[in-house]
């Protein structure tokens, strides 16, 4: 499926990364964030695209990057096109509603996770260890059970075509340092109890969730998305039944739909069935009208 959200270019500005969803581009001392439709899984990106994806990831981050601005700064500037620079009005088109204005940051190499229940790799870490990321977790839990305390699972922020890897605290604090270290986890955690306890009122579990973080001025930036359905994996409460996988209205939908297949997730990835795509485009719009209360 394709359409003109796969790339969108913008000939006047340079193009200071493409990342697996989003395409970035320079402007002075900033950074246009363009959200395009294209998904990700399994560190890949996949042929298809999903329709108004890039304008929920970039709407649902505006919302959380207002609701948590007092937990940490954060790089949005503004995503109301009408406050963009006379060079881009032109293209309102394809930049409304899927791009933001954001401050150029140092990037701190880690995706910073916190988990609230055991789902993913850290299930099948479990399994096989009975631990995730070198924390040691009770015996006999069941696959989405919550766990007692939240915890904070790093993982190496791989390059493009490239996979993460869970690595430990003490690795994180190597990496990093261990004063900036320890203030990241801090605030990924209150990040993460803040977000939850609203999605929780709105009949939504948020699972897991990723962040990343970038350093200006020496302050600690919250930076690229955080609470949307690429970034976390949000269960809605009155289906929550933990001893197997969750209904999801997130991109796990499409990974199981991938698991499904003969896909060896070593090769290019397959093109979704329109099925697919239409169900997921309807997920990720029901998330954003469940946790805002605003359609999209």
């Amino acid at each position: 499926m394709k359409n003109k959200y796969s790339e969108i270019k913008i000939p006047e500005l340079k193009l200071f990364k493409k990342g697996k969803v989003r395409d970035i581009y320079e402007l002075e001392d900033q950074l246009l964030f363009v959200a395009s439709d294209r998904i990700s899984a399994f560190d890949y990106v996949l042929p298809s695209l999903i329709p108004d994806k890039g304008k929920v990831l970039t709407q649902l981050s505006r919302f959380w990057f207002e609701f948590t601005s007092l937990v940490c700064p954060n790089h949005m500037i503004t995503s109301d096109f009408k406050e963009f620079p006379e060079i881009l009005q032109k293209y309102q088109s394809v930049l409304d509603k899927r791009s933001m204005l954001v401050k150029k940051t140092k990037v701190i190499p880690i995706e910073c996770i916190v988990r609230g229940y055991i789902s993913g790799s850290a299930w099948k870490e479990y399994l096989k260890e009975g631990k995730t990321s070198g924390i040691k977790l009770p015996s006999g839990l069941k696959e989405s059970d919550r766990l007692d305390d939240v915890i904070f699972t790093p993982s190496t922020k791989a390059e493009l075509g490239q996979h993460d890897v869970n690595i430990s605290f003490k690795q994180m604090q190597k990496e990093i340092g261990a004063k900036l270290a320890k203030k990241i986890k801090e605030v990924s955690l209150e990040l993460y109890q803040k977000a939850s306890l609203h999605a929780l009122s709105k009949g939504i579990l948020i699972a897991d969730t990723k962040f990343e973080f970038g350093l200006g001025d020496d302050e600690l930036i919250l930076i690229d998305e955080i609470f949307t359905p690429d970034s976390s994996r949000f269960w809605p409460v009155e289906s929550y039944s933990p001893g197997g996988p969750q209904p999801s209205l997130d991109k796990q939908f499409v990974r199981d739909y991938l698991e499904s297949t003969d896909w060896d997730k070593n090769s290019p990835p397959p093109e979704l069935p329109d099925s697919i795509i239409e169900q997921t485009s309807q997920r990720y719009r029901e998330i954003y009208s469940k946790l805002t209360g605003n359609d999209q």
